[in-house]
């Protein structure tokens, strides 16, 4: 078997293979033996028929699937001999098969760039401030209040306003055609939480109990509705309740409706753990955010297509979730649109991972046992299994080599942050943003 091998780009490869006239003629001979034997072949008993007559009538299918049978014997064996690992599923050209010649065809696939070196010291990055001030826990309990406030009545009856929880029955119309479904009854609505229409919103503002008013409205384009998106439509609205929100005390009542907590000293402890968590969190992922983009920027090495449209999908389907869990939904010409923004972030995390991975083979990186037990505690850490259990979870190779690579980027990551200069940001900066 001969091969040569051309590269066409930086991260695409062709393979020429010539497969020897002789196993051409092995493998063809086979085929129409055992087809020979199968064959049902009019005025012939079976397997008696002559070969140039299954020739005849079977030819082109035996010589389709003896070209098959020769690039699957013989890719593997030609991808090892050249010492490359394919990105892409190879993409065959065929030549004409023939049973005296030699069978030559192509194969072009996706590898990884040759990375012989990264820039990758002196970056300057700006580590945001991980401080947790007392204004930060006074805005998460009050955030806690609101989320345990109790809704009355006003006494004594008032128009309806900000912060208060109006009840409507509206009917939606499109020039001056009812929508189907367009309408609700009973809608709860909370004033300036942008549950609504801005214009239906600040309509409700000033309307009391039994009020029946029209409003006009306009659509956002990216509606979930087709025939809403961008239109203007009119609102008939009955204002059939308000309600107040009534916060609870900050005392120790409050803290026990919160979780297990006894008093409200334990509340905040545990809101101040939980704040300064997230901002740690939030601190490491804007130095790691950083850290791709100067890696990019100073390292402009090209990236294979098909790593870049995976990385795209994974990153799709993530908003596609949040969006879910936030109780909307992605139309199809927004996840176009989502497509062609996310691609070039997507690109830049494919460029960043092929350098760290350069990095790594460079410094002799590895996970060791001790790694791997200190992830699995991290784990267990923050999703309340047992460290036992998801030992055995972890059994799984797909799992285990999933934990494997976020170790290792880990690994990474604080190695390139000790070869840059950081700078701390101030808490007050951080509070500000």
């Amino acid at each position: 078997m001969q091969v040569i091998e051309k590269r066409i780009s930086p991260v695409m490869m062709e393979l020429e293979i010539q497969v020897p006239a002789s196993t051409v003629k092995t493998e063809l001979d086979k085929a129409y033996l055992n087809l020979a034997k199968k064959a049902h072949v009019r005025g012939f008993r079976p397997g008696k028929a002559p070969r140039d007559v299954i020739v005849r009538l079977y030819g082109n299918q035996v010589l389709g699937e003896v070209a098959n049978t020769l690039i699957n014997n013989t890719l593997p064996k030609a991808l090892t001999e050249k010492n490359m690992t394919p990105i892409s599923q190879p993409a065959v050209d065929v030549g004409k098969l023939e049973g005296s010649e030699p069978l030559v065809y192509k194969a072009r696939f996706e590898v990884a760039p040759d990375i012989a070196e990264v820039k990758y010291e002196g970056f300057e990055l700006s580590r945001p401030a991980v401080a947790v001030t007392d204004k930060m826990v006074d805005d998460e309990l009050e955030g806690i209040r609101a989320q345990h406030a109790a809704l009355k009545t006003p006494e004594p009856e008032r128009a309806a306003k900000k912060g208060d929880v109006a009840t409507i029955d509206f009917v939606l119309s499109l020039d001056g055609t009812e929508v189907k479904d367009g309408g609700g009854m009973g809608v709860q609505l909370e004033l300036g939480a942008g549950q609504a229409l801005p214009e239906l919103d600040s309509a409700l503002d000033g309307k009391k109990v039994g009020d029946k008013f029209d409003v006009s409205a306009k659509f956002p384009d990216a509606h979930p509705r087709d025939e809403l998106k961008g239109k203007t439509g009119k609102f008939a609205v009955t204002m059939t309740d308000i309600k107040e929100k009534v916060l609870p005390a900050l005392d120790d009542e409050l803290a026990k409706d919160a979780g297990s907590f006894q008093t409200m000293i334990e509340l905040r402890a545990d809101v101040h753990t939980k704040l300064e968590k997230a901002l740690k969190d939030r601190s490491e992922m804007a130095l790691a955010e950083q850290i791709v983009q100067k890696l990019n920027d100073n390292n402009p090495v090209d990236v294979p297509p098909s790593l870049v449209e995976q990385q795209c999908r994974v990153m799709e389907q993530e908003v596609v979730m949040q969006a879910r869990r936030m109780g909307q939904r992605i139309t199809k010409e927004a996840a176009a649109s989502l497509h062609d923004r996310l691609k070039a972030d997507a690109e830049k995390k494919v460029r960043a991972g092929l350098l760290m991975a350069a990095i790594a083979r460079k410094m002799e990186m590895k996970v060791t046992d001790d790694d791997l037990e200190k992830g699995m505690a991290e784990l267990a850490a923050e999703t309340g299994k047992n460290v036992a259990k998801l030992r055995v979870e972890y059994r799984d190779k797909q799992k285990r080599d999933m934990l494997i690579g976020m170790i290792l980027e880990d690994k990474i990551l604080d190695f390139l942050e000790s070869k840059s200069k950081i700078t701390d940001e101030a808490p007050a900066a951080q509070e500000k943003k």
